[in-house]
């Protein structure tokens, strides 16, 4: 057995998953483990000599790292900051992070050793957890109300035939008929909130199947005035899905994206409307608690205009609208659909880019909840 001097201590440290920074008394980066090179994406040979600043840059943030560094620097106080938003590349990533002092046999020298977790993965994970169960607890609300209004709407309709059949003049059968028609058109509703009575009928589908039966539908509705780019993984796996059900899934969001991009003329007077459909394997993902080690993503990307700020967060929840003739059901309805696939759909927005991600599990057999 080796002896503990023997030990390679720089292998170890490149080997953790933490990633460790080391950074001299004049604030310059001394060294960095391979969790860190893949962290920032910068190389130890490259980041050598270069201000910690340089890469440790936190944007709009009140707190001052440089003087918390020299701080430790003089002091030997360590300090950990919690939930720190860090810019890479122009990318916000997420991390809590650790300093103190090491001496390492240089008294008058000290080093900083900094501790980096990134943290983006369990808050990502914490926040689809919370926001599948806000989104159960809203359709059994939704479904509840839905059953209330249905209830009485039959009473209504039939007293109302029952009235038309009995008046003599005929001048009122219209004020009747107005009445029929708007109880039909709030029960049509109704059944919209309460979503498909039936179960998934799972089988084996390849997932392009569906995509091509969607992209050519749209094809055919926007009379190819809308480009529509197929960017395919073919190599993917087939999936235990209901192939009806995907195709209304993706046919609802790709009719959103469409009605965005076609409603905002004005949007599109130096650029041609584009509609990406885009499948991909994506590693290690998380949905509903259950790590997957792969699961299938299918993104459904437009350049319109965006979704609202201020309703990005809850635009899978029911009733949540922008448009003015919307019912706030249709994203709803697509959410519970993929969840019933033991799957999940996520939303990114900014103008001029909005991808729908559809992910779906394949190494595993569904079972409907």
């Amino acid at each position: 057995m080796d002896q503990p001097n023997l030990i390679d201590y720089r292998l170890l440290v490149d080997n953790l998953t933490t990633a460790i920074l080391l950074v001299d008394s004049n604030l310059n980066i001394f060294y960095l483990n391979s969790a860190c090179e893949t962290l920032f994406d910068i190389s130890l040979l490259r980041a050598s000599g270069t201000p910690v600043l340089n890469i440790l840059h936190i944007p709009t943030d009140e707190f001052k790292t440089e003087e918390a560094l020299n701080n430790t620097l003089n002091s030997g106080q360590p300090y950990t900051r919690r939930e720190a938003t860090i810019n890479v590349n122009f990318k916000d990533i997420h991390v809590d992070y650790t300093v103190s002092q090491l001496n390492a046999g240089r008294p008058y020298h000290p080093l900083l050793l900094i501790e980096l977790n990134p943290i983006d993965r369990m808050l990502k994970i914490s926040r689809e957890e919370n926001f599948i169960q806000q989104h159960q607890v809203a359709r059994q609300l939704i479904r509840g109300v839905a059953h209330e209004i249905k209830n009485p709407l039959g009473g209504i309709r039939g007293a109302t035939q029952l009235l038309a059949r009995s008046l003599d003049n005929p001048e009122y059968k219209e004020f009747t008929d107005i009445i029929i028609s708007e109880v039909d058109r709030l029960r049509t509703l109704a059944d919209s909130m309460l979503g498909s009575r039936q179960l998934p009928s799972y089988e084996l589908v390849n997932i392009h199947e569906p995509l091509e039966r969607v992209r050519s539908l749209i094809a055919n509705q926007t009379k190819k005035k809308i480009k529509i780019t197929r960017d395919y993984d073919l190599s993917l796996p087939e999936i235990l899905a209901d192939r009806d059900q995907l195709i209304q899934v993706m046919l609802n969001i790709c009719a959103n994206a469409v009605q965005a991009m076609t409603e905002n003329k004005e949007f599109f007077v130096y650029h041609q409307p584009e509609l990406i459909l885009r499948t991909r394997i994506q590693r290690l993902f998380t949905i509903n608690g259950v790590i997957h080690r792969s699961v299938i993503r299918i993104d459904i990307e437009d350049n319109g205009p965006g979704v609202p700020e201020d309703i990005l967060e809850s635009v899978f929840y029911p009733l949540v609208t922008s448009r003015a003739k919307g019912t706030g059901l249709g994203l709803s309805i697509a959410q519970n659909i993929i969840h019933q696939h033991n799957g999940m759909i996520a939303c990114q927005s900014v103008p001029e880019k909005t991808v729908f991600s559809l992910y779906l599990p394949w190494e595993s057999n569904h079972v409907a909840k």
